[in-house]
């Protein structure tokens, strides 16, 4: 192989290697012309494209303009008028910094620099083509800044074949415009898109105005506002109810001190905030801001600018996460909850209230909070359940952490009675029915028990049946089961209950699963795992958690050992699931009634361990589409 001699590349050269890192598409130009005029302080950009932003881009607006003199340094690399010294970069406060946005373009395209400062009797305009001033002169404009791009990557096919069709080009383009769109509904923003205008934003628009503009109205319904604070870092923006998941992130949207952001961080706090609330499959809609002083966040990380570190990512993580926790834990109850008393009339007294509307009867546990040991001793008295012992046990049951694991649910229904037989007359030989139960409401949030279909959903109504604005509320049995069995897991997650194993099992260790198993031994043994080293490289396991196969038991301790599990959560869900009432099991009035009372006195009842909803609410407004009354 000839050695080569090392030379310094030509400039021309050195523009399109760096054009590499910066213009990557139409949408990555279009970014850069739009951060331009937003640290221009402009009111108004207007953005035109043809072909996809391949044969033509222009964005123009009303900001303070360049000098004639200064135009030539504009398109010269490294050169800027947002940095000055060394400390500036450590405190960025502008959308672009680096000088290298407009160099980069010119060296891959035909671009035309028109530009006006208000002092200026009229306009100045340079034209560069594949890195080359090629004209400059006088030019008409009214004031601002006016950059065209033709012919992008012209200079450059290679680049040009890795592009994707003109229709996904110009809808990236959209994408990219609508995101700093929404960071500023402080200015006006149209889009004309082959010779059709696509949107155009007035200026001083609310967020959620400017929201509506480009998400569907049924997204919008699931919208909550939220904003929290602590110290100089403050999140702020609207976020989704788990119930609106979906099956994409792309209505995840990040932004710092204004700049949107593709931040891993920020988005595992996202959807740590609504974890155990949505499948392991769904995002939610989330539309945040983060500020905080720009020496906290370095953004000169690349060239794109897309990226971002934080100084104490700690910090950052735990206050996205608090702050999105009241959208994460919307309760299908409780939009209309507020409106009634227990037993659905409007509330006229002075009661506690639950933060999500509910009313507080007979001290239960704030929807929320944490779940205290005293926290089922302060519920709501069980229902009478008079001579049938079976169901004292069923109660028990919910309550009791060992009893919920042990629940076997339901017992057989009773002989019929002539109590419950209809007292209407009958013909001779006509078989006798038994009268449905009457209606019986619950202690919170004016919900009444109407029964159980298909053995598997408990059916509700909130509110007052003829004031009009009643709902029908389902309830997953299975789910709601489930919640309450875990928190009592969590209240006794010290109690080391164990079943015993008749052949204890035997799990040959590698070394670090060996050190991983004697960090996790407390939690194990409080979980119910009896555990025994045999040696240094092997675990003889003697008693499982109640309920828990010794197969599942055996394949739960090797994720554990190996980090591939979510620790303790991760039993809990699985033995709640398994220890539930199933799907298809009937139970009786008081039954139901009991598991009702203690799963609204849950914190997080609004879903499943699984992130699968527990409940569903139906107003009027909801059957009249479902009958195609309207």
């Amino acid at each position: 192989m000839t050695r080569k001699a090392i030379t310094l590349l030509p400039e021309i050269l050195r523009n399109q290697i760096a054009a590499g890192e910066v213009v990557e598409r139409p949408a990555s130009v279009l970014k850069e012309l739009v951060e331009n005029s937003l640290d221009a302080g402009a009111a108004r950009i207007d953005v035109t494209l043809e072909g996809g932003g391949v044969a033509r881009l222009v964005v123009q607006d009303d900001g303070a303009g360049i000098p004639p003199g200064e135009l030539a340094l504009a398109v010269t690399r490294h050169a800027t008028s947002k940095l000055s010294s060394v400390a500036d970069l450590f405190a960025v406060t502008s959308f672009g910094f680096r000088g290298e946005a407009l160099p980069s373009i010119a060296s891959v395209s035909q671009l035309t620099l028109t530009s006006r400062v208000r002092e200026e009797a009229c306009a100045a305009r340079i034209e560069v083509e594949s890195g080359a001033l090629i004209a400059e002169g006088p030019a008409a404009l009214a004031a601002g800044t006016r950059v065209e791009v033709r012919r992008l990557f012209a200079s450059t096919p290679a680049r040009l074949k890795f592009l994707r069709t003109e229709a996904t080009e110009a809808k990236r383009c959209q994408e990219a415009l609508t995101r700093m769109a929404l960071a500023r509904p402080d200015v006006a923003f149209s889009l004309v898109l082959g010779g059709r205008e696509l949107f155009r934003l007035p200026a001083g628009q609310t967020l959620r105005a400017r929201l509506a503009q480009f998400w569907p109205p049924a997204v919008l319904e699931g919208l909550v506002e939220f904003s929290r604070e602590h110290g100089a870092l403050k999140a702020h923006g609207l976020a989704g109810r788990p119930s609106h998941a979906q099956n994409r992130a792309e209505r995840m949207l990040f932004y710092v001190n204004g700049r949107p952001v593709q931040d891993r961080l920020l988005q595992r706090a996202a959807r740590d905030a609504y974890k155990g609330r949505i499948l392991s499959g769904e995002y939610p809609q989330v539309l945040l801001f983060l500020t905080l002083p720009p020496e906290e966040v370095d953004v000169n990380v690349h060239p794109a600018k897309l990226e971002v570190r934080f100084r104490d990512e700690g910090q950052v993580f735990a206050l996205v996460r608090l702050a999105l926790a009241p959208a994460a834990e919307g309760d299908v109850l409780a939009d209309q909850a507020a409106a009634y008393g227990p037993s659905g009339d409007a509330p006229g007294g002075s009661s506690d209230s639950f933060p999500g509307g509910f009313a507080s009867h007979g001290g239960g546990a704030p929807l929320g909070a944490a779940w205290t040991p005293g926290a089922a001793r302060n519920a709501p008295r069980p229902p009478s359940f008079g001579d049938k012992p079976g169901m004292l046990r069923a109660w028990r049951s919910f309550e009791n952490p060992q009893g919920a694991r042990e629940v076997s649910l339901p017992l057989a229904p009773p002989e019929p009675t002539s109590e419950g037989l209809s007292e209407e007359p009958s013909a001779p030989g006509a078989q006798a029915f038994p009268v449905a139960p009457a209606p019986r409401p619950l202690s919170q949030g004016g919900l009444t028990y109407l029964g159980q279909i298909a053995d598997t959903y408990l059916v509700l109504r909130q509110g007052q049946q003829h004031a009009g604005a009643d709902r029908l509320v389902l309830v997953d049995q299975h789910a709601a089961h489930e919640r309450v069995i875990l928190e009592n897991m969590r209240r006794a997650r010290s109690g080391g209950d164990s079943q015993p194993l008749a052949l204890p099992l035997e799990l040959g260790l590698h070394p670090a699963e060996a050190a991983r198993a004697s960090e996790l031994w407390a939690e194990l043994r409080s979980c119910g795992f009896l555990l025994e080293m045999s040696g240094a490289d092997r675990l003889s396991v003697r008693g499982v958690p109640p309920s828990l196969p010794a197969g599942k038991a055996a394949e739960f301790l090797r994720d554990a050992l190996a980090d591939r599990t979510g620790g303790l959560q991760e039993l809990w869900t699985l033995l709640s699931c398994k220890s539930a009432i199933k799907a298809g099991q009937p139970l009786a009035q008081d039954e139901a009634l009991a598991l009702l009372e203690l799963w609204l006195a849950a914190p997080e009842r609004d879903h499943c361990p699984h992130g699968r909803p527990v409940a569903v609410a139906f107003g009027a407004g909801d059957l009249e589409r479902l009958f195609k009354r309207k």
